[in-house]
């Protein structure tokens, strides 16, 4: 197997589309504590690989074919990142100017988790796993197993 020092091989890489991807990396660091990886393009880059424990993004700059949820006036996607100390996580983003969107609470499925929405409209869970519960405890219908 051929190993890649540009792109984790084990995770989903998300592909999220800002109006400033220099501007992006810099809230994404300070307000959610992603690190950055690695940066390309010119003087203001076109893209900026972060990361946060386990979870990677790629951030890339807006253009004819990609829109920022801000651009397009709507959300596109949700992202979940497992954080430990879900709590402070939680106040450092309230602290340095995230949106709050959904208070720091404990779901029905075990999870404590809060939401906010960034510079440019992307909405983020950051979670915690709090407690176990079965699917079925709060109503899901899980799946067969394949055999």
């Amino acid at each position: 197997m051929i190993t890649n020092q540009s792109v984790p091989t084990d995770v989903v890489l998300p592909h999220l589309t800002y109006r400033d991807v220099g501007a992006a990396a810099e809230w994404l660091g300070r307000v959610f504590g992603f690190q950055e990886h690695y940066r390309y393009g010119g003087g203001s880059p076109s893209g900026v690989q972060m990361r946060l424990a386990k979870a990677w993004i790629m951030v890339n700059a807006a253009s004819d074919r990609r829109r920022s949820p801000a651009e397009v006036g709507s959300g596109t996607q949700s992202l979940t990142v497992f954080v430990e100390d879900v709590e402070a996580h939680y106040a450092r983003a309230k602290a340095t100017g995230a949106q709050i969107v959904e208070e720091l609470h404990e779901t029905e499925y075990g999870e404590l988790q809060y939401a906010a929405l960034d510079l440019d409209g992307h909405h983020w869970l950051f979670s915690r796993h709090a407690r176990d519960v079965a699917p079925q405890e709060w109503g899901a219908r899980v799946a067969p197993s394949p055999v």
